[in-house]
Protein backbone atom coordinates (compact mmCIF):
# COMPACT_ATOMS: atom_id res chain seq x y z
CA UNK A 1 0.00 0.00 0.00
CA UNK A 2 2.76 2.29 -0.23
CA UNK A 3 3.02 5.46 -2.40
CA UNK A 4 0.70 7.07 -0.30
CA UNK A 5 0.62 11.29 -0.76
CA UNK A 6 1.57 12.27 2.84
CA UNK A 7 1.40 16.41 3.47
CA UNK A 8 3.20 17.49 6.54
CA UNK A 9 2.06 21.18 7.76
CA UNK A 10 3.59 23.28 10.88
CA UNK A 11 1.79 26.39 11.36
CA UNK A 12 3.52 29.67 10.01
CA UNK A 13 4.72 30.65 13.66
CA UNK A 14 8.41 31.89 14.08
CA UNK A 15 9.60 28.92 16.26
CA UNK A 16 13.49 28.00 17.08
CA UNK A 17 13.59 24.24 16.79
CA UNK A 18 12.24 21.88 13.64
CA UNK A 19 8.70 20.10 14.36
CA UNK A 20 10.28 16.90 15.88
CA UNK A 21 6.77 15.55 15.81
CA UNK A 22 6.49 16.28 11.91
CA UNK A 23 9.67 14.72 11.45
CA UNK A 24 8.96 11.44 13.00
CA UNK A 25 5.66 11.05 11.80
CA UNK A 26 7.87 11.58 8.17
CA UNK A 27 10.24 8.78 9.05
CA UNK A 28 7.24 6.63 9.54
CA UNK A 29 5.94 7.45 6.04
CA UNK A 30 9.06 7.96 3.97
CA UNK A 31 11.50 5.79 1.99
CA UNK A 32 12.55 3.81 5.45
CA UNK A 33 8.97 3.39 6.71
CA UNK A 34 6.07 3.28 4.33
CA UNK A 35 7.76 4.38 1.29
CA UNK A 36 5.07 6.79 0.66
CA UNK A 37 5.55 9.99 -0.70
CA UNK A 38 6.10 12.86 2.23
CA UNK A 39 6.02 16.63 1.52
CA UNK A 40 6.60 19.71 4.22
CA UNK A 41 5.90 22.94 3.88
CA UNK A 42 5.42 25.73 6.79
CA UNK A 43 2.45 27.97 6.66
CA UNK A 44 -0.15 27.73 4.24
CA UNK A 45 1.96 27.22 0.70
CA UNK A 46 -0.59 27.30 -2.17
CA UNK A 47 2.04 25.14 -4.00
CA UNK A 48 0.09 21.58 -2.40
CA UNK A 49 -3.38 23.07 -3.57
CA UNK A 50 -2.96 21.46 -6.97
CA UNK A 51 -1.73 18.30 -5.80
CA UNK A 52 -3.84 15.31 -4.91
CA UNK A 53 -2.82 14.35 -0.82
CA UNK A 54 -3.87 10.76 0.98
CA UNK A 55 -3.49 12.31 4.19
CA UNK A 56 -2.57 15.49 5.87
CA UNK A 57 -0.63 16.10 9.32
CA UNK A 58 -0.70 19.31 11.27
CA UNK A 59 1.53 19.96 14.51
CA UNK A 60 0.79 22.63 17.08
CA UNK A 61 3.15 24.26 19.34
CA UNK A 62 2.11 27.74 21.27
CA UNK A 63 -1.75 27.25 22.40
CA UNK A 64 -1.17 31.28 22.26
CA UNK A 65 -0.94 30.87 18.67
CA UNK A 66 -4.33 29.46 18.30
CA UNK A 67 -4.92 32.09 15.68
CA UNK A 68 -2.16 30.58 12.99
CA UNK A 69 -2.91 27.18 14.23
CA UNK A 70 -6.79 27.95 12.64
CA UNK A 71 -5.67 28.98 9.83
CA UNK A 72 -3.73 26.41 8.80
CA UNK A 73 -6.59 23.97 9.70
CA UNK A 74 -8.99 26.10 7.81
CA UNK A 75 -6.19 25.45 4.82
CA UNK A 76 -5.95 21.95 5.31
CA UNK A 77 -9.69 21.51 4.80
CA UNK A 78 -9.10 23.25 1.22
CA UNK A 79 -6.04 21.63 0.67
CA UNK A 80 -8.11 17.97 1.27
CA UNK A 81 -11.34 19.26 -0.59
CA UNK A 82 -13.90 19.34 2.54
CA UNK A 83 -12.57 15.58 3.20
CA UNK A 84 -11.35 16.37 6.92
CA UNK A 85 -11.08 12.76 7.63
CA UNK A 86 -7.78 12.66 6.12
CA UNK A 87 -6.16 15.61 8.39
CA UNK A 88 -4.79 14.88 11.63
CA UNK A 89 -3.61 17.40 14.26
CA UNK A 90 -1.04 16.76 16.85
CA UNK A 91 1.18 18.76 19.27
CA UNK A 92 1.30 20.03 22.63
CA UNK A 93 -1.54 23.06 21.38
CA UNK A 94 -3.55 20.47 20.43
CA UNK A 95 -3.23 18.18 23.20
CA UNK A 96 -3.75 20.78 25.66
CA UNK A 97 -6.57 22.69 24.01
CA UNK A 98 -8.21 19.13 23.18
CA UNK A 99 -11.79 20.04 23.85
CA UNK A 100 -11.56 23.15 22.47
CA UNK A 101 -10.78 22.27 19.01
CA UNK A 102 -13.16 19.22 18.98
CA UNK A 103 -15.79 21.87 19.44
CA UNK A 104 -15.30 23.69 16.45
CA UNK A 105 -17.76 22.97 14.35
CA UNK A 106 -16.33 23.82 11.05
CA UNK A 107 -13.51 21.35 12.16
CA UNK A 108 -16.10 18.45 12.52
CA UNK A 109 -14.40 14.98 11.38
CA UNK A 110 -10.66 16.05 11.64
CA UNK A 111 -8.68 13.44 14.21
CA UNK A 112 -7.25 15.35 16.85
CA UNK A 113 -4.79 13.76 18.42
CA UNK A 114 -4.06 13.81 22.40
CA UNK A 115 -0.65 13.50 23.67
CA UNK A 116 2.38 11.34 22.66
CA UNK A 117 2.43 8.78 19.67
CA UNK A 118 3.65 6.46 21.52
CA UNK A 119 1.51 3.06 21.18
CA UNK A 120 1.57 1.33 17.94
CA UNK A 121 1.37 3.38 14.68
CA UNK A 122 -2.85 2.67 14.18
CA UNK A 123 -3.43 2.74 17.70
CA UNK A 124 -1.69 6.32 18.65
CA UNK A 125 -3.57 7.78 15.32
CA UNK A 126 -6.84 6.21 15.96
CA UNK A 127 -6.76 3.86 12.36
CA UNK A 128 -9.91 2.35 11.84
CA UNK A 129 -9.82 -0.11 8.80
CA UNK A 130 -14.22 -0.18 9.06
CA UNK A 131 -13.35 3.74 8.33
CA UNK A 132 -10.90 3.00 5.18
CA UNK A 133 -7.97 4.54 7.00
CA UNK A 134 -4.88 2.73 4.97
CA UNK A 135 -2.35 1.20 7.89
CA UNK A 136 -5.27 0.51 9.91
CA UNK A 137 -3.55 -2.91 10.65
CA UNK A 138 -0.49 -1.59 12.20
CA UNK A 139 -0.60 -2.97 15.31
CA UNK A 140 2.88 -3.90 16.59
CA UNK A 141 5.15 -1.57 14.73
CA UNK A 142 7.01 0.23 16.35
CA UNK A 143 5.91 3.59 18.07
CA UNK A 144 6.24 6.96 15.66
CA UNK A 145 7.75 8.37 19.07
CA UNK A 146 10.74 6.32 19.24
CA UNK A 147 11.63 6.45 15.65
CA UNK A 148 14.31 8.58 14.60
CA UNK A 149 13.45 12.02 13.17
CA UNK A 150 13.67 12.57 9.50
CA UNK A 151 16.07 15.23 9.06
CA UNK A 152 15.47 15.25 4.87
CA UNK A 153 12.14 16.87 5.03
CA UNK A 154 14.01 20.01 6.77
CA UNK A 155 15.94 20.65 3.07
CA UNK A 156 12.05 21.03 1.23
CA UNK A 157 11.52 24.18 3.42
CA UNK A 158 15.22 25.49 3.45
CA UNK A 159 15.01 28.46 0.91
CA UNK A 160 11.44 30.06 3.18
CA UNK A 161 12.28 28.77 6.52
CA UNK A 162 15.87 28.49 8.31
CA UNK A 163 15.14 27.04 12.16
CA UNK A 164 18.30 28.36 14.46
CA UNK A 165 18.88 25.05 15.71
CA UNK A 166 18.91 22.42 13.45
CA UNK A 167 22.38 20.85 13.25
CA UNK A 168 21.79 18.45 16.21
CA UNK A 169 20.67 15.32 17.85
CA UNK A 170 17.03 15.96 19.11
CA UNK A 171 16.70 13.66 22.00
CA UNK A 172 15.00 12.79 24.82
CA UNK A 173 17.38 10.92 27.62
CA UNK A 174 13.77 10.94 29.93
CA UNK A 175 10.72 12.18 29.72
CA UNK A 176 7.49 13.52 31.89
CA UNK A 177 8.21 15.21 35.14
CA UNK A 178 8.13 14.70 39.30
CA UNK A 179 7.09 17.65 39.70
CA UNK A 180 3.09 18.77 39.24
CA UNK A 181 3.55 22.48 38.94
CA UNK A 182 0.03 24.22 38.22
CA UNK A 183 1.97 26.84 35.01
CA UNK A 184 2.95 23.87 33.60
CA UNK A 185 1.90 21.53 30.70
CA UNK A 186 4.19 19.04 31.01
CA UNK A 187 1.96 16.44 33.81
CA UNK A 188 -0.80 16.31 31.20
CA UNK A 189 1.33 16.17 28.34
CA UNK A 190 3.63 13.52 29.29
CA UNK A 191 3.04 12.14 32.76
CA UNK A 192 5.36 11.34 35.56
CA UNK A 193 9.12 10.74 35.03
CA UNK A 194 10.61 7.31 33.00
CA UNK A 195 13.52 6.86 31.48
CA UNK A 196 13.31 7.06 27.26
CA UNK A 197 15.24 4.86 24.84
CA UNK A 198 19.30 5.09 25.39
CA UNK A 199 20.83 7.90 23.75
CA UNK A 200 23.83 5.70 22.40
CA UNK A 201 21.43 3.71 20.03
CA UNK A 202 19.29 6.93 19.01
CA UNK A 203 22.95 8.64 17.92
CA UNK A 204 23.95 5.73 16.38
CA UNK A 205 20.81 5.44 14.41
CA UNK A 206 20.94 8.71 13.63
CA UNK A 207 24.22 8.89 12.40
CA UNK A 208 24.03 5.48 9.99
CA UNK A 209 21.42 7.24 8.33
CA UNK A 210 22.24 11.20 8.63
CA UNK A 211 25.70 11.21 9.43
CA UNK A 212 26.97 12.99 12.84
CA UNK A 213 25.75 15.73 14.08
CA UNK A 214 27.18 18.93 15.74
CA UNK A 215 25.26 19.64 18.74
CA UNK A 216 23.38 17.49 21.38
CA UNK A 217 19.42 18.81 22.39
CA UNK A 218 17.76 17.43 25.15
CA UNK A 219 14.02 18.11 25.30
CA UNK A 220 14.14 16.54 28.74
CA UNK A 221 11.92 18.47 31.17
CA UNK A 222 13.97 17.56 34.50
CA UNK A 223 16.51 15.22 33.62
CA UNK A 224 18.05 15.72 37.42
CA UNK A 225 15.38 14.10 38.63
CA UNK A 226 15.48 10.79 36.58
CA UNK A 227 17.02 7.67 38.38
CA UNK A 228 19.77 7.56 35.39
CA UNK A 229 20.81 10.66 35.80
CA UNK A 230 24.84 10.00 36.51
CA UNK A 231 24.03 7.28 33.30
CA UNK A 232 22.79 9.61 31.20
CA UNK A 233 25.94 12.15 31.88
CA UNK A 234 28.30 8.71 30.93
CA UNK A 235 26.27 8.26 27.70
CA UNK A 236 27.02 11.89 26.82
CA UNK A 237 30.44 11.70 28.02
CA UNK A 238 31.01 8.39 25.89
CA UNK A 239 29.12 9.91 22.94
CA UNK A 240 32.41 12.31 22.69
CA UNK A 241 30.66 15.35 24.47
CA UNK A 242 32.92 16.41 26.49
CA UNK A 243 34.63 19.94 27.07
CA UNK A 244 36.08 21.49 23.81
CA UNK A 245 35.11 18.75 21.69
CA UNK A 246 35.10 19.13 17.92
CA UNK A 247 32.58 18.02 15.15
CA UNK A 248 35.33 17.30 12.16
CA UNK A 249 33.52 16.67 8.83
CA UNK A 250 35.38 16.42 5.27
CA UNK A 251 38.81 18.64 5.93
CA UNK A 252 37.35 21.54 8.04
CA UNK A 253 39.02 22.33 11.34
CA UNK A 254 36.13 21.42 12.78
CA UNK A 255 33.28 22.92 14.76
CA UNK A 256 33.13 23.34 18.91
CA UNK A 257 30.28 20.84 20.04
CA UNK A 258 27.59 21.85 22.96
CA UNK A 259 25.21 20.22 24.71
CA UNK A 260 21.78 22.03 25.90
CA UNK A 261 19.23 20.59 28.14
CA UNK A 262 16.96 23.58 26.57
CA UNK A 263 13.86 23.04 28.78
CA UNK A 264 15.81 23.72 31.76
CA UNK A 265 16.96 21.74 35.43
CA UNK A 266 15.57 21.63 38.69
CA UNK A 267 17.62 24.09 41.15
CA UNK A 268 15.73 22.21 44.34
CA UNK A 269 17.90 18.69 43.36
CA UNK A 270 20.99 20.57 41.90
CA UNK A 271 21.54 22.14 45.17
CA UNK A 272 21.08 19.17 47.31
CA UNK A 273 24.02 17.92 46.48
CA UNK A 274 27.62 19.02 44.36
CA UNK A 275 27.53 15.73 42.61
CA UNK A 276 24.85 17.08 40.00
CA UNK A 277 26.92 19.99 39.05
CA UNK A 278 30.01 18.20 38.72
CA UNK A 279 28.55 15.30 36.59
CA UNK A 280 27.27 18.42 34.49
CA UNK A 281 30.92 20.02 34.14
CA UNK A 282 32.02 16.61 32.97
CA UNK A 283 30.87 17.63 29.28
CA UNK A 284 30.07 20.36 27.03
CA UNK A 285 26.99 22.31 28.11
CA UNK A 286 26.36 25.48 27.13
CA UNK A 287 24.40 26.99 28.59
CA UNK A 288 23.21 25.86 31.72
CA UNK A 289 19.67 26.28 31.88
CA UNK A 290 18.18 26.83 35.50
CA UNK A 291 14.40 27.76 36.29
CA UNK A 292 13.63 30.23 38.69
CA UNK A 293 10.18 30.40 38.31
CA UNK A 294 9.40 32.80 41.83
CA UNK A 295 11.46 33.92 44.71
CA UNK A 296 10.24 31.21 46.97
CA UNK A 297 13.71 29.69 45.28
CA UNK A 298 16.10 32.18 45.94
CA UNK A 299 17.90 29.61 48.49
CA UNK A 300 17.91 26.66 45.99
CA UNK A 301 18.43 28.77 43.27
CA UNK A 302 21.41 30.90 45.35
CA UNK A 303 23.03 27.45 45.93
CA UNK A 304 23.06 26.21 42.76
CA UNK A 305 24.35 28.95 41.01
CA UNK A 306 27.85 28.81 43.76
CA UNK A 307 28.08 25.33 42.64
CA UNK A 308 27.68 25.94 39.05
CA UNK A 309 30.70 28.65 39.65
CA UNK A 310 32.66 26.48 41.52
CA UNK A 311 32.94 23.83 39.04
CA UNK A 312 33.54 26.27 36.23
CA UNK A 313 29.91 26.20 34.92
CA UNK A 314 29.79 30.03 34.46
CA UNK A 315 27.69 30.87 31.19
CA UNK A 316 24.31 30.26 32.69
CA UNK A 317 21.00 30.87 31.25
CA UNK A 318 17.52 31.31 33.54
CA UNK A 319 13.93 31.00 33.02
CA UNK A 320 11.93 33.71 35.16
CA UNK A 321 8.28 32.64 35.03
CA UNK A 322 6.15 36.42 35.67
CA UNK A 323 2.68 36.69 35.64
CA UNK A 324 1.86 33.80 37.92
CA UNK A 325 1.38 34.45 41.50
CA UNK A 326 4.45 36.70 41.28
CA UNK A 327 4.17 40.46 41.48
CA UNK A 328 6.81 42.48 39.94
CA UNK A 329 8.70 43.33 42.31
CA UNK A 330 9.49 39.43 42.77
CA UNK A 331 10.57 39.27 39.15
CA UNK A 332 12.70 42.54 39.91
CA UNK A 333 14.10 40.65 42.92
CA UNK A 334 14.94 37.17 41.30
CA UNK A 335 16.47 39.65 37.75
CA UNK A 336 18.59 41.69 40.38
CA UNK A 337 19.80 38.40 42.25
CA UNK A 338 21.28 38.00 39.34
CA UNK A 339 23.36 40.64 39.17
CA UNK A 340 24.47 41.12 42.55
CA UNK A 341 26.02 37.21 41.35
CA UNK A 342 27.53 38.49 38.12
CA UNK A 343 29.27 40.96 40.44
CA UNK A 344 30.54 38.81 43.08
CA UNK A 345 31.50 36.09 41.14
CA UNK A 346 32.29 36.81 37.62
CA UNK A 347 30.50 35.04 35.78
CA UNK A 348 27.85 35.39 33.51
CA UNK A 349 23.90 34.55 33.58
CA UNK A 350 21.41 35.90 30.88
CA UNK A 351 17.77 35.84 31.99
CA UNK A 352 14.94 34.77 30.18
CA UNK A 353 11.53 36.57 31.56
CA UNK A 354 8.36 34.45 30.37
CA UNK A 355 5.31 35.50 30.77
CA UNK A 356 2.84 33.04 32.02
CA UNK A 357 -0.18 32.32 30.02
CA UNK A 358 -2.46 29.46 30.60
CA UNK A 359 -1.80 26.29 28.94
CA UNK A 360 -5.66 26.24 27.74
CA UNK A 361 -6.22 29.69 26.29
CA UNK A 362 -5.39 30.64 22.98
CA UNK A 363 -4.43 33.76 22.96
CA UNK A 364 -2.56 36.09 25.64
CA UNK A 365 -5.15 37.95 27.51
CA UNK A 366 -3.55 36.29 30.61
CA UNK A 367 -3.81 38.81 33.70
CA UNK A 368 -2.00 37.68 37.12
CA UNK A 369 -3.67 38.88 40.22
CA UNK A 370 -0.65 40.70 40.87
CA UNK A 371 -0.14 42.32 37.40
CA UNK A 372 -2.16 44.55 35.41
CA UNK A 373 -2.30 44.64 31.51
CA UNK A 374 -0.56 47.94 31.26
CA UNK A 375 2.79 46.66 33.09
CA UNK A 376 3.02 43.09 31.18
CA UNK A 377 3.18 45.12 27.79
CA UNK A 378 5.31 47.84 29.15
CA UNK A 379 7.92 44.88 30.43
CA UNK A 380 6.62 43.35 26.49
CA UNK A 381 8.35 47.00 25.34
CA UNK A 382 11.60 46.86 27.42
CA UNK A 383 12.58 43.16 26.53
CA UNK A 384 12.02 44.12 22.99
CA UNK A 385 14.68 47.16 23.12
CA UNK A 386 16.46 44.20 24.65
CA UNK A 387 15.76 40.72 22.42
CA UNK A 388 14.13 39.14 25.54
CA UNK A 389 17.26 38.93 26.86
CA UNK A 390 18.56 40.41 30.57
CA UNK A 391 21.74 41.17 30.82
CA UNK A 392 23.50 40.68 34.41
CA UNK A 393 26.01 43.25 33.47
CA UNK A 394 25.03 45.69 36.47
CA UNK A 395 25.14 49.39 33.77
CA UNK A 396 23.26 47.54 31.62
CA UNK A 397 20.82 45.72 33.91
CA UNK A 398 19.69 49.21 35.71
CA UNK A 399 19.83 51.04 32.51
CA UNK A 400 17.00 49.05 31.23
CA UNK A 401 15.35 47.79 34.45
CA UNK A 402 16.03 50.30 37.60
CA UNK A 403 18.63 50.39 40.61
CA UNK A 404 15.67 49.38 42.74
CA UNK A 405 11.79 47.68 42.82
CA UNK A 406 10.07 51.21 43.03
CA UNK A 407 12.33 52.14 39.68
CA UNK A 408 11.46 49.35 38.09
CA UNK A 409 7.52 50.58 38.65
CA UNK A 410 8.30 53.72 37.43
CA UNK A 411 9.83 52.39 34.05
CA UNK A 412 6.77 49.95 33.81
CA UNK A 413 4.33 52.97 34.75
CA UNK A 414 5.36 55.16 32.05
CA UNK A 415 3.74 55.81 28.55
CA UNK A 416 4.64 53.30 26.56
CA UNK A 417 5.66 55.62 23.33
CA UNK A 418 8.25 56.65 26.47
CA UNK A 419 9.67 53.00 26.55
CA UNK A 420 10.03 52.28 23.00
CA UNK A 421 12.02 55.89 22.11
CA UNK A 422 13.32 55.59 25.78
CA UNK A 423 16.72 57.28 24.98
CA UNK A 424 14.59 60.19 23.11
CA UNK A 425 12.87 61.14 26.22
CA UNK A 426 15.41 60.37 28.68
CA UNK A 427 18.38 62.21 26.75
CA UNK A 428 17.52 63.93 24.25
CA UNK A 429 14.59 66.52 22.88
CA UNK A 430 11.94 64.71 24.82
CA UNK A 431 13.20 65.15 27.77
CA UNK A 432 10.57 68.40 28.45
CA UNK A 433 7.94 65.90 28.33
CA UNK A 434 9.39 63.05 30.05
CA UNK A 435 10.38 65.49 33.21
CA UNK A 436 6.94 66.24 33.13
CA UNK A 437 5.09 63.32 32.86
CA UNK A 438 7.44 62.28 36.09
CA UNK A 439 6.31 65.23 37.97
CA UNK A 440 3.06 64.86 36.86
CA UNK A 441 3.20 60.94 38.10
CA UNK A 442 5.10 61.80 41.39
CA UNK A 443 1.67 64.33 42.60
CA UNK A 444 -0.23 61.36 42.32
CA UNK A 445 -1.67 59.47 45.35
CA UNK A 446 -1.03 55.59 45.30
CA UNK A 447 -5.34 55.07 44.87
CA UNK A 448 -4.99 57.84 42.16
CA UNK A 449 -2.46 55.85 40.30
CA UNK A 450 -4.05 52.43 40.85
CA UNK A 451 -7.04 54.39 39.05
CA UNK A 452 -4.86 55.74 36.19
CA UNK A 453 -3.39 51.91 35.39
CA UNK A 454 -7.00 50.76 35.80
CA UNK A 455 -7.97 52.89 33.27
CA UNK A 456 -4.95 52.19 30.77
CA UNK A 457 -5.57 48.82 30.95
CA UNK A 458 -8.96 48.44 30.24
CA UNK A 459 -8.55 49.86 26.78
CA UNK A 460 -6.09 50.02 23.78
CA UNK A 461 -3.93 52.93 23.38
CA UNK A 462 -6.01 54.06 20.19
CA UNK A 463 -8.81 54.49 22.92
CA UNK A 464 -6.68 56.88 25.71
CA UNK A 465 -8.03 59.87 24.10
CA UNK A 466 -11.32 59.16 23.66
CA UNK A 467 -11.89 58.02 26.83
CA UNK A 468 -10.19 60.70 28.73
CA UNK A 469 -13.25 62.33 30.32
CA UNK A 470 -14.40 59.23 32.15
CA UNK A 471 -11.39 60.42 34.06
CA UNK A 472 -11.40 62.96 37.23
CA UNK A 473 -10.15 66.18 36.00
CA UNK A 474 -6.64 65.78 37.82
CA UNK A 475 -6.21 62.31 36.46
CA UNK A 476 -7.02 63.49 33.00
CA UNK A 477 -4.01 66.20 33.07
CA UNK A 478 -1.69 63.00 33.34
CA UNK A 479 -3.73 60.57 30.88
CA UNK A 480 -2.84 63.00 28.21
CA UNK A 481 0.69 61.88 28.69
CA UNK A 482 -0.50 58.23 27.49
CA UNK A 483 -1.60 59.23 24.30
CA UNK A 484 0.54 57.64 21.53
CA UNK A 485 2.72 60.15 19.31
CA UNK A 486 0.98 60.38 15.68
CA UNK A 487 2.37 58.84 13.27
CA UNK A 488 4.49 61.52 11.29
CA UNK A 489 5.85 62.58 14.88
CA UNK A 490 6.95 58.71 15.50
CA UNK A 491 8.70 58.57 11.95
CA UNK A 492 11.00 61.83 12.90
CA UNK A 493 12.16 60.72 16.37
CA UNK A 494 12.94 57.09 15.13
CA UNK A 495 14.93 58.94 12.08
CA UNK A 496 16.67 61.18 14.45
CA UNK A 497 17.52 58.32 16.66
CA UNK A 498 18.82 56.14 13.49
CA UNK A 499 21.63 58.68 13.60
CA UNK A 500 22.77 58.24 17.32
CA UNK A 501 22.66 55.08 17.65
CA UNK A 502 26.64 54.46 16.68
CA UNK A 503 27.13 56.36 19.74
CA UNK A 504 25.27 54.45 21.96
CA UNK A 505 26.86 52.04 24.43
CA UNK A 506 24.76 48.94 24.29
CA UNK A 507 25.23 45.64 26.27
CA UNK A 508 27.69 42.87 24.69
CA UNK A 509 24.56 40.13 24.83
CA UNK A 510 27.42 37.35 23.87
CA UNK A 511 24.22 34.77 22.77
CA UNK A 512 24.00 33.19 19.60
CA UNK A 513 20.38 32.34 18.21
CA UNK A 514 20.76 29.12 19.32
CA UNK A 515 21.59 29.23 22.80
CA UNK A 516 18.13 32.51 22.93
CA UNK A 517 15.14 31.26 24.44
CA UNK A 518 12.50 32.11 21.70
CA UNK A 519 9.07 33.00 23.55
CA UNK A 520 6.46 33.32 20.56
CA UNK A 521 4.66 36.94 20.75
CA UNK A 522 7.35 38.89 21.91
CA UNK A 523 7.21 41.13 18.59
CA UNK A 524 3.87 40.84 18.36
CA UNK A 525 2.65 44.61 19.17
CA UNK A 526 -0.64 43.88 20.31
CA UNK A 527 0.10 39.81 21.60
CA UNK A 528 -1.51 41.19 24.90
CA UNK A 529 -5.18 42.31 23.68
CA UNK A 530 -7.92 40.26 23.71
CA UNK A 531 -8.14 39.11 19.70
CA UNK A 532 -11.25 37.79 18.07
CA UNK A 533 -12.08 34.22 16.81
CA UNK A 534 -10.45 33.29 13.93
CA UNK A 535 -12.62 33.46 10.92
CA UNK A 536 -12.57 30.88 8.24
CA UNK A 537 -10.78 31.87 5.16
CA UNK A 538 -10.66 30.24 1.91
CA UNK A 539 -7.21 29.08 0.58
CA UNK A 540 -6.43 31.59 -1.79
CA UNK A 541 -6.82 34.20 1.23
CA UNK A 542 -4.56 32.41 3.40
CA UNK A 543 -2.24 31.83 1.04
Amino acid sequence: MANKRILLIEPGYKNKYPPLGLMKIAQYHGSRGKGDVVKFVKGPDRSVLLEHWDRIYITTLFSFEFQKIAETIDFAIDVAHGQTQRIFVGGIAASLMHEIFLKEPRWRGIRFIKGLLDQAPARALGLNEEDGDFYANDLDGTPIEDLIPDYDILEQISRTYIYPVRDAYFAYASRGCIRKCHFCGVPKLEGAQRDATPLTKFVQDVDAVYGPQRDMILMDNNVVASTRFKEIIAEIRDLGFTPGAKLIRGNDRGVLRRVDFNQGVDARILSKDRMYLRELSSICLSPLRIAFDHLGLKGPYETSIRYSHEFGLNDLSNYMLYNFHDSPTDLFERMYLNVRLNEELGIRIYSFPMRYQPTNLPNRTHVGDKWNRYYLRSVQLVLQATHGVVSGEPEFYKAAFGSTAAEFDNILSRPHHMIFNRHWFERYEGRGEFDDHQAAMARLSASEKAELLAFLSSRGPSQFEQSLGELPKNLQRVARFYVPMNRETELKVRSLQQGRRKNEIVADIRLSNEEIVEDAGLDEPDSDEPRPAPKRKRAKEAA
